[in-house]
């Protein structure tokens, strides 16, 4: 089950743990799609295939990878959205 929380005015918080790629990646694009340029989204994960794939995706779509942290099993990534 994909959560969407907002955090503050500037930032949302996604956790999209217990899906499998492609999903997480998906789910990222579509939050960000929805955000203003300077936005802040933290993406939490358990997806090991998450760390290639949303680091490639943030390069790709010219997006901002302010970092990435692993807690055991999980993986969080805070993005921001640049255009």
């Amino acid at each position: 089950m994909c959560k969407v929380v907002e955090i503050s005015e500037s930032g949302k918080k996604l956790d999209v743990r217990g899906m499998f790629c492609p999903e997480p990646m998906f789910k990222t694009n579509i939050e960000l799609q929805k955000m203003q340029v300077g936005e802040i989204l933290t993406v939490l994960t358990d997806d090991p295939a998450a760390e290639d794939d949303i680091t490639e995706f943030c390069s790709k779509r010219g997006h901002e990878l302010l970092e990435m942290k692993k807690n055991d099993k999980d993986l969080e990534f805070t993005i921001k959205k640049v255009k």
